[in-house]
């Protein structure tokens, strides 16, 4: 499926490994260590793909696609230690494997090397756009910290956390691949409304991951946002419509130290119509997703990224 950019996204892996290649055989471990954790290349795949449905990819995308990798491995590593994760794509994390200190410096020194690899090209858009995509990044976080626990977050203040925590980096990734071809500004816009619906979808469906899911078809800890006091959009959903004394049990066991209290939680919301109504929402992301790609050419770049927001929603739970 990724056949067309194969040999750009051989170039990001080589160009990934050489740019963090440290002379401290420490440093070399965690890099080696925490490259495990890059799966599908989602993100550098969005650069690439952007650009090829756009234009011509050049040299630019490279280095765009291994900067925005960077960038989301800094944010998985620092994730997992405001999460207390043990476990990512069935391996240890960072911070379980050498520490919280160890992880949050190698999290600052990927970002660190994402800005020193932006600021070899020539023009500042790309850094100014990294720069941005960061904060709010972080902002998105933060937000999410402040409403830790809150039993009554609603909808909207939800989908704003995911949009700065998520979906912005993958709206950055699109945004960047198509200006980078040259494409007029509304295809870049176009392509950015894409890369935004696709990573709001595919948060969302990573949240019900989080409740539902296996841990080991995941490959990931499961049920950090129930022990975190992170209430996401089918938890959010069950608060507003369920029977009172289901949301009065929903309330107890989140405020509650009870070890079981995932699978409890589990059990309560699996038999409503809430983990449904987030997958629906998820759906409509990728339709909106999907429908930004209207007006590109009937390419095979194009005809992948249709075929990526399906699987944002098809993935094994």
């Amino acid at each position: 499926m990724i056949e067309c950019v194969r040999p750009q996204l051989d170039a990001v892996e080589t160009l990934f490994e050489s740019e963090l290649k440290s002379d401290l055989a420490c440093v070399n471990t965690l890099i080696r260590h925490v490259s495990r954790f890059r799966g599908k290349m989602l993100r550098p795949l969005l650069v690439l793909l952007g650009g090829k449905a756009c234009g011509e990819i050049n040299p630019a995308h490279t280095v765009l696609a291994t900067v925005v990798e960077m960038v989301h491995m800094a944010t998985l590593v620092h994730d997992d230690v405001l999460d207390e994760a043990e476990l990512r794509r069935k391996g240890a994390t960072i911070n379980h494997l050498r520490g919280n200190e160890a992880a949050v410096l190698l999290g600052d020194y990927l970002i660190s090397h994402s800005f020193h690899l932006c600021s070899s090209l020539e023009s500042q858009f790309a850094s100014r756009t990294i720069g941005q995509t960061t904060n709010q990044v972080c902002e998105g976080e933060l937000l999410q910290i402040h409403n830790r626990n809150n039993l009554e977050l609603d909808e909207q203040t939800y989908l704003q956390i995911i949009t700065r925590k998520t979906a912005i980096l993958c709206a950055a990734c699109c945004l960047l691949g198509a200006k980078f071809a040259g494409a007029d500004d509304a295809t870049v816009e176009n392509m950015r409304q894409y890369g935004l619906a696709l990573g709001t979808a595919f948060q969302i469906q990573d949240d019900i991951l989080d409740i539902v899911g296996d841990q080991t078809t995941v490959g990931k800890t499961l049920g950090i946002d129930v022990n975190k006091g992170k209430l996401t959009l089918p938890m959010i959903h069950f608060m507003r419509t369920a029977p009172r004394e289901h949301r009065t049990l929903l309330r107890s066991l989140l405020q509650g130290r009870d070890a079981d209290k995932v699978e409890r939680i589990r059990n309560l919301i699996l038999p409503s119509k809430s983990v449904q109504y987030a997958n629906d929402r998820a759906r409509q992301w990728v339709d909106t997703a999907r429908a930004a790609l209207a007006t590109l050419p009937k390419t095979e770049a194009r005809q992948t990224l249709d075929a990526m927001a399906e699987f944002v929603i098809e993935r094994p739970m």
